[in-house]
């Protein structure tokens, strides 16, 4: 598969690997996303930038994702209310504005996912830029892809703000917008048609339930924070606070700061809590990235990690899920980066004329010490 080049990459055929769902973790009213044309659910996997590259599935027959079926998500959106005109998916040119390295295990795995769900649908071209997460970067990026001639836009932002002139100038080119991910402060099928994405909020009280587990309900608890300006680092910390607050009183949260999504500064940010705070005795993070960073911080401090120190994150990478299995982070709520079976099948029911949800929000599962191992072929 071709990498990205200068920011910019045009995706040839080529990658057809496919699963099924996740064994060893039940859920309740699921509905497959699925490829409309194939009827099928795709799925990927990856590792941080620092093993292997990306495939398109696990190993073990894969982690597709799983549509909510429950909520009312706005008033929704057709082709003719947003204004634009019927497209075939199959041939036409398509872009993705990706927003953050895909060093990142999170962004490889979506990128691949969007790429093999392209080739699947029969797109002719798949034009993938990358925003370096740099919000004036992709804003040019955006407009780029529209001088180029892309019909429809898959956008992940890089912050919830700010990306009114590239979604201005999508509107005025008549090339319809769907964003993954992180949701944007913009008018809904006006600024842009959709939002796929996982319910942040309740991934952080997830996550306050899993350190109530994993510390007997009793902690000194620091929390890593995402980048600000974006819903994601917002809701995780919401949901978090809040479900500690209503159903943990025993969790203290006595430090949070920033720490960037990033390996290296949740590493930083730790060391630095833990020495001036040594009573911690949990570490919340907001994504593996910084989890792991937590990992190697508490071991610098002549501590063990998942034992001493409990650490709970969000994401499902491959190193964090490792990490669980050597006793190292104690549980992971997940957040599945693999949106390209459900972003092409949402452009294919939007532009046959279906209303399509404000919000299309995914179930996601968990990991810990009990599913770990038995599960870490679908880890990304």
């Amino acid at each position: 598969m071709i990498g990205i080049t200068d920011g910019h990459d045009v995706v040839a055929p080529g990658n057809k690997e496919f699963g099924m769902t996740r064994t060893g973790v039940p859920r309740s009213r699921r509905l497959f996303a699925a490829v409309a044309a194939a009827g099928i659910v795709l799925t990927g996997c990856t590792n941080t930038g620092e093993e292997d590259a990306p495939s398109s599935a696990p190993a073990d027959g894969g982690d597709g994702q799983v549509v909510r079926e429950t909520e009312d998500t706005g008033e929704g959106c057709t082709l003719e209310e947003y204004g634009a005109e019927p497209l075939d998916l199959e041939g036409a040119v398509v872009g993705f504005s990706q927003s953050e390295p895909d060093t990142a295990a999170f962004r490889a795995a979506e990128t691949a996912s969007i790429r093999a769900a392209a080739d699947e649908v029969g797109v002719g071209e798949l034009l993938v830029t990358n925003a370096d997460n740099e919000l004036p970067k992709q804003i040019a990026d955006i407009q780029d892809l529209l001088n180029r001639g892309v019909e429809l836009l898959l956008v992940a932002p890089v912050n919830s703000d700010g990306l009114d002139p590239a979604l201005d100038a999508a509107r005025e080119a008549g090339v319809p917008v769907i964003t993954i991910d992180r949701k944007v402060t913009n008018t809904p099928c006006e600024d842009y048609v959709t939002f796929l994405g996982s319910d942040f909020y309740d991934q952080g009280a997830r996550a306050a339930d899993a350190m109530s587990e994993a510390t007997g309900g009793e902690a000194q608890v620091a929390i890593l924070l995402g980048s600000s300006g974006n819903n994601v680092t917002d809701d995780r910390n919401a949901g978090f606070k809040d479900q500690v607050e209503a159903e943990h009183p025993g969790l203290e949260i006595v430090a949070e700061q920033p720490a960037n999504f990033a390996r290296d500064e949740g590493q930083a940010v730790a060391e630095q809590l833990l020495q001036s705070n040594p009573d911690i005795t949990a570490i919340y993070a907001h994504n593996d990235e910084m989890a792991l960073g937590a990992v190697t911080a508490v071991q610098s401090a002549g501590l063990q990690p998942g034992v001493d120190v409990k650490i709970v994150s969000i994401d499902g990478t491959r190193n964090a899920v490792e990490a669980i299995v050597d006793g190292q982070i104690n549980a992971v709520i997940e957040s599945n980066p693999r949106f390209g079976p459900l972003a092409f099948e949402t452009a294919q029911r939007f532009y046959d004329g279906e209303t399509i949800p404000e919000d299309v929000i995914i179930e996601d599962d968990m990991y810990d010490s009990e599913n770990a191992e038995a599960n870490l072929g679908n880890a990304f």
